[in-house]
């Protein structure tokens, strides 16, 4: 994905802002001595819409195989890898992560970026995606992140909110290991809760990053306006990615794991 210039439109500036992050993530694993070897890997992304990841990972040489249950992203998946000229390493099929044991073999990496949240069993779903990852594959998954969820609903008001959010899993038990029942926005997950559903999944995770910390708290006006504000943020986001103290303050975590 390329980096922000002044030439980006807004829309472009905000999203490498809440992508930036994953995205080095996921490219790091696909270095050459990691985890393919430098090789071709073939790619499983769930959720994967019209291609914001599939593309750019295909333009690396990679194939990706995206499912989605929307026929208009896919068809705008379809579009956009033409346009790019990525076509023959990007298909998409229609379904979602239930769908997920009869559509997809064998994958160097999955993407599950934003799904776990909306699924009825989170622990299931990720026992899927084990099932087919090859031995030493990896998932990149992203949930939304608890503790900031609360802070957020509490500073626009929604003080009941919060605390309903808050009282998920007071003690580690009413949300532990599920993040807690699917709400209107989809469930939260804590960093343990996320590390506790992969172990049960026979999935380990490598690392975990934090992700927008900064992002939602920042003006949009100040991104559109300012002279580099975008890349300066980004930067900032990438420095604090890795720091644990910070993962609290998240609006996602990004957790890579290996089976």
């Amino acid at each position: 994905m390329a980096q922000p210039t002044a030439s980006s439109s807004a829309s472009e500036r905000r999203q490498s802002v809440r992508t930036g992050v994953v995205w080095e993530g996921v490219r790091r694993l696909l270095e050459p001595g990691d985890a393919t070897d430098g090789r071709q890997a073939r790619i499983v992304d769930i959720g994967g819409g019209t291609g914001g990841f599939a593309v750019p990972l295909a333009e690396l040489g990679h194939t990706v195989q995206v499912i989605d249950p929307s026929p208009d992203a896919l068809a705008s998946l379809d579009r956009r890898a033409r346009e790019a000229g990525v076509a023959d390493r990007v298909t998409g099929q229609q379904g979602d992560l239930s769908d997920l044991p009869d559509l997809a073999d064998e994958a160097d990496l999955v993407l599950c970026h934003g799904v776990l949240e909306m699924v009825d069993d989170p622990a299931a779903s990720l026992a899927s995606i084990a099932d087919v990852l090859r031995p030493d594959g990896h998932l990149s998954l992203l949930v939304a992140q608890r503790h900031a969820a609360v802070v957020a609903r509490a500073m626009a008001g929604h003080f009941q909110a919060a605390r309903e959010l808050l009282d998920d899993a007071p003690d580690g038990s009413a949300g532990h290991a599920s993040g807690g029942p699917v709400g209107r926005g989809g469930r939260r997950f804590t960093h343990d809760e996320v590390v506790d559903l992969l172990a049960g999944a026979g999935l380990h995770p490598e690392w975990v990053h934090a992700v927008r910390v900064f992002a939602d708290l920042v003006p949009g006006s100040l991104l559109d306006l300012e002279p580099g504000a975008t890349a300066a943020l980004v930067e900032l986001e990438k420095a604090v990615a890795t720091r644990p103290e910070y993962l609290p303050l998240a609006a996602q975590l990004h957790v890579v794991a290996r089976r």
